[in-house]
């Protein structure tokens, strides 16, 4: 599996294949945009830090919602706080290195460094 869809399951993801590299080039637009920071709580949750307010909230909880359709482990907490956003990301024990993987290309792409 390639570095760029490590964090998929393809086990567990009922995402069609094709679509798959879509979902990651969602995912990697915002990340690029708008992560300022990851923090990681334990081995099965983090939370990702977002600048961009309503919008990015708006866009977050899309994304997040067709995430857990297709890759039903996720849970996902989004919460708002003026302009900034919190999404807590948690996996059942089997899927922490999904987490560990999407941590890593959250981080990789803020950073400008995925390619």
């Amino acid at each position: 599996m390639s570095v760029e869809l490590a964090w998929v399951d393809v086990q567990a993801c009922i995402l069609p294949t094709v679509e798959r590299p879509l979902r990651l080039a969602e995912f990697d637009a915002v990340f690029a945009d708008h992560l300022v920071e990851v923090t990681e709580q334990s081995a099965t949750g983090a939370a990702l830090h977002f600048t961009g307010g309503d919008d990015v909230s708006a866009t977050l909880a899309d994304l997040t919602a067709r995430e857990s359709q297709c890759c039903s482990f996720f849970e996902f907490e989004l919460t708002d706080d003026n302009n900034s956003v919190r999404l807590a990301v948690n996996v059942p024990p089997a899927h922490a290195d999904v987490l560990t993987a999407l941590v890593e290309r959250a981080r990789l792409v803020a950073a400008g460094d995925a390619g």
